[in-house]
């Protein structure tokens, strides 16, 4: 799957990123993994926690796709991890959000066809499901190119999938490091005592992308079998003794997170770990030949209703790498 293969991914020095390259420098033999993203610092840092001959760093912009294209020749595998996700940046910023999460997208589409990669997983989040925020309504623009883009690549051999999951424990923009700083206060703040949240660690979310790319036929959409947690209930193992501040949902913020929607649960199957949506133009009849089971009309998979919960000792045990450093 990787082993002999050239592996660029976009966006590598973020949290994602990072954790992605290192996975696959230690346990799989590619020929070379590319990092592309636009800050010459974080590349710099990257590079120095890595000792390895087979680690390249390509300053550049999705943007771009003239330098998209140059940075994908010879390229065998994209991960498309770059974005602007930060909520309220994307809100006072729209023009930028759309530029780097919609025409980036495109380009990275683009160039993937013109220089022959073979498969292409882009990251995807839940906010792309009935978005409420700018920074979900790209994120579904950007599933809707990329699942098409398997029809753009007509005759060539690109083939493009996308995975969809929620918050990554940790990850930069968690609420994890915020109430590991608040602690210090005594005073942890929460939006609303009801939200609720799907979970995922960022090993999980990368185990979950090499489990795409094995699967992937091209068009899925493949979302995660996870676990909810109440971000309440975070707090209180972060801190028990703190004070819990409620501070009213933000503007943009959803109650619960959902990763399946009503409208698509006729378009996906299940399977053991994960769900798999599929587009209903043109490459819906393929359900059939793909396994899996049926879901029935009207299945919805939301953070309040799943069936999986974190207990709170589970929620401490994936806490300690975190409440051992400081953020």
């Amino acid at each position: 799957m990787i082993d002999r293969k050239v592996v660029l991914v976009t966006g590598g020095t973020g949290s994602f990123g990072q954790r992605f390259v290192k996975r696959i420098l230690k346990d799989f033999h590619p020929k070379k993994v590319i990092v592309f993203s636009r800050d010459e610092l974080k590349q710099f840092e990257m590079n120095r926690m890595f000792s390895d001959d087979r680690l390249r760093f390509f300053i550049g912009d999705v943007r771009d796709y003239s330098r998209l294209r140059r940075a994908f020749d010879g390229v065998d595998i994209v991960i498309h991890a770059a974005a602007l996700k930060q909520v309220p940046t994307c809100e006072y910023n729209p023009f930028e959000a759309v530029k780097t999460n919609i025409m980036g997208a495109q380009n990275v589409i683009n160039a993937s066809i013109d220089s022959g990669v073979s498969k292409v997983v882009a990251l995807s989040t839940d906010k792309a499901v009935n978005p409420v925020n700018l920074y979900g309504a790209t994120k579904l623009v950007h599933e809707k190119l990329f699942v098409n883009g398997n029809a753009y690549s007509g005759k060539h051999p690109t083939r493009f999938s996308v995975v969809r999951y929620g918050n990554v424990m940790g990850s930069r923009g968690s609420v994890v490091p915020l109430f590991v700083q608040q602690k210090k206060s005594g005073v942890l703040s929460v939006t609303d005592e009801r939200m609720t949240r799907f979970w995922i660690t960022l090993d999980q979310g990368v185990d979950f992308v090499l489990q795409a790319l094995k699967n992937m036929k091209g068009a899925e959409i493949f979302v995660p079998k996870i676990p909810s947690m109440r971000v309440i209930d975070l707090a209180r193992v972060v801190s028990p003794k703190a004070k819990i501040k409620i501070m009213g949902i933000r503007p943009g913020e959803k109650l619960h997170e959902v990763l399946i929607q009503k409208d698509e649960s006729r378009l996906t199957l299940s399977f053991n770990r994960f769900f798999a949506v599929f587009p209903e133009i043109g490459m819906f009849p393929l359900l059939g030949k793909r396994g899996g089971r049926s879901l029935p009309d009207g299945f919805e998979y939301t953070s309040d209703t799943n069936k999986e919960w974190l207990t709170d000792s589970q929620m401490r045990t994936m806490l300690i790498p975190f409440l051992e450093r400081e953020f």
